[in-house]
């Protein structure tokens, strides 16, 4: 089909009132992506060459969201709402350019897969006119009905407009619709409006182009694809899909979940074969882990790439820029942003590397924190390969620590450190013998003082 040309029509201006929100309906993200760029992605991965967005409120929004995943984009926006046939007819000016596919698509169904699409082009590609992509429901009530005879498509009958033989059909109107784009604009121009509903329906070009002559027929698609969403509810239904087709996805392709259930994916994570995911896991966006990587429970990563060999966690958070080189490790309760951790070098336990350097093989305590933040600039710390930095320390940025050097527990470092030097930082120790009573007494006083009043 790579010769064919095809034109997506994409609905998108729905104002979404069920949503109960500020924005567009079509920009509420599912895996952190708003539900019109899941349609676009999947559209410009079945060959679609242009993209007509029929959008509404927030329209600048919309059309941002979804450019950064098709090359060509047109907006067109609808002011009218008098159903769906109106709203394609809104993109009037791309439908006469003369594709050779049209493609109706809808903003609010973001699980649209490329298969769906490409199936539904292909029996155009065979000579088919009209295709309309159905699916079964479990509960058929409120969907078209297709009628079908002889493996052609007659008409799709509105569930209001249904007679009772008509309602007992399972085979139900997903909504999405693939055009032979020398038809597409006199279909449309041809729908009327004389239903229960007074509305211009898409679905009665099945039936004109029927009377017409012209070749209609169905193909069956995952009812994921064609899963709309209208409220949050049906939201979180459309985002727990999501994560089961991926998590799917994933460990067919060599990743292990010791809890599928409790790990959570964005879009675009890519996780390679043979890591090890333990329980209570969400990634965010941008992340990359090559093979081999141990992921311990309760880890939160957005942004970062982990290579081979690596070690994360329990309870770590690798937050944008955190770059941890092959066989390294950020072990309990670390926090690393926008740092390097070199080859087979390990952050244990306990400590915030950000804006920092840390070279191969360098070992950070527990209770090390870079300072690198003045209240205005972010500063850089470099530690060596091979250093060794004691518990509790604090490298106040900008500030190096040579190769192969050692940083004394408890010091606060604050000059740059030459390679295989040893440094101190601790302020002097001071003991006052027999004060403590003297402290102790005083402060009961100040307590008791407190409650008396």
């Amino acid at each position: 089909m790579s010769d064919r040309s095809c034109l997506a029509v994409i609905l998108a201006a729905g104002e979404g009132k069920r949503m109960k929100s500020s924005i567009p309906k079509v920009l509420h993200p599912v895996a952190g992506l708003p539900m019109v760029a899941h349609v676009v992605r999947a559209a410009s991965s079945a060959g679609v060459g242009a993209v007509a967005m029929v959008v509404g409120r927030g329209a600048e929004d919309v059309e941002a969201a979804v450019r950064p995943f098709a090359e060509n984009v047109s907006v067109h926006v609808q002011t009218e709402r008098l159903g769906t046939a109106h709203a394609v007819l809104a993109a009037r000016e791309a439908i006469a350019n003369g594709f050779d596919d049209v493609v109706i698509m809808f903003g609010d169904t973001p699980l649209v897969d490329e298969a769906a699409l490409s199936k539904a082009r292909g029996k155009l590609a065979a000579g088919a006119d009209i295709v309309v992509m159905g699916f079964h429901p479990a509960d058929p009530t409120g969907y078209g009905r297709l009628v079908e005879h002889d493996h052609k498509l007659f008409a799709i009958v509105e569930d209001k407009d249904a007679n009772p033989d008509q309602k007992k059909i399972g085979y139900c109107n997903g909504g999405l619709m693939a055009i032979s784009g020398k038809h597409a604009l006199s279909l449309l121009e041809a729908v009327g409006n004389k239903n229960a509903k007074g509305e211009y329906y898409l679905t009665d070009i099945v039936s004109i182009g029927h009377a017409r002559g012209l070749h209609a027929v169905s193909v069956e698609v995952d009812a994921a694809s064609v899963l709309g969403v209208n409220t949050r509810v049906e939201l979180a239904g459309a985002e727990a899909l999501f994560q089961a087709r991926t998590r799917k996805s994933m460990m067919l392709a060599g990743v292990s979940m010791t809890a599928p259930e409790t790990v959570f994916f964005t879009w675009d994570t890519e996780i390679g074969a043979e890591t090890n995911i333990e329980p209570n896991v969400f990634f965010g966006h941008g992340v990359k882990i090559e093979g081999g990587v141990t992921i311990r429970a309760f880890c939160h990563l957005e942004g970062a790439k982990v290579a081979a060999g690596s070690e994360i966690g329990p309870y770590a958070r690798l937050r944008p820029g955190a770059d941890l080189r092959a066989k390294s490790k950020a072990g309990n309760f670390v926090e690393i942003k926008k740092a390097v951790i070199g080859e087979g070098a390990k952050v244990n336990h306990l400590s915030y590397i950000g804006d920092a350097e840390i070279g191969a093989g360098a070992n950070i305590g527990a209770g090390t924190i870079t300072c690198n933040y003045d209240g205005y600039n972010k500063q850089l710390t470099q530690i060596g390969a091979g250093a060794f930095i004691g518990s509790n320390t604090a490298l106040i940025a900008p500030v190096s620590v040579g190769a192969n050097s050692i940083v004394a527990a408890g010091s606060v470092i604050t000059k740059n450190v030459p390679d295989d030097a040893v440094a101190y930082g601790r302020a002097k120790q001071e003991i006052r013998e027999g004060r403590a009573p003297v402290l102790h007494a005083r402060n009961k006083a100040i307590k008791d003082s407190k409650n008396a009043k």
